[in-house]
């Protein structure tokens, strides 16, 4: 069992080497900004990625804190589930209920997940890294082509 601070570095060397795998990735390495994640332009709707002891996520998250206004994003964002599953080899998972293990948080989640990986394993990591840039291309990707039509969508809920 790793202690608080080893777990703090193991976190930032994973982290610094994702990033090192990034730039040499054949899709990524001409792109100023590699990824969009929180620069969505939408307010409380990120894209993440996260890695833990049992799994490994790309996802979109919705973390207003307004649960009524959060489930109304998360049911604007469903209108397009076709558009965003695009292109994935299995359906997004879709959960209006995610408690984050980190903070017991409250959000709403799409996502797809990598099983049977353990960050702790530094074995796995390279797995992990491509498990993340293959599918958050596409997640973006997705994203991407509805971004504006989700703004407007959204703009309207009060």
């Amino acid at each position: 069992m790793y202690s608080r601070e080893e777990i703090k570095i193991l976190s930032t060397k994973f982290w610094n080497l994702f990033g090192k795998r990034c730039e040499i990735h054949p899709q990524l390495k001409t792109k100023k900004r590699k990824w969009i994640l929180h620069q969505t332009k939408i307010s409380n709707v990120d894209l993440k990625f996260d890695a833990g002891r049992k799994n490994a996520q790309v996802m979109i998250e919705i973390s207003h804190k307004n649960e009524t206004k959060r489930l109304q994003v998360f049911e604007v964002l469903k209108k397009y589930k076709s558009l965003l599953e695009e292109g994935f080899e299995n359906d997004l998972i879709w959960e209006f209920l995610y408690t984050r293990e980190d903070s017991g948080k409250e959000v709403c989640r799409i996502y797809t997940k990598l099983v049977g990986v353990d960050f702790h394993r530094q074995d796995q990591w390279p797995d992990i890294f491509n498990f993340f840039i293959e599918n958050m291309l596409i997640l973006e990707r997705n994203f991407l082509e509805i971004k504006e039509i989700l703004k407007e969508d959204i703009k309207h809920i009060k």
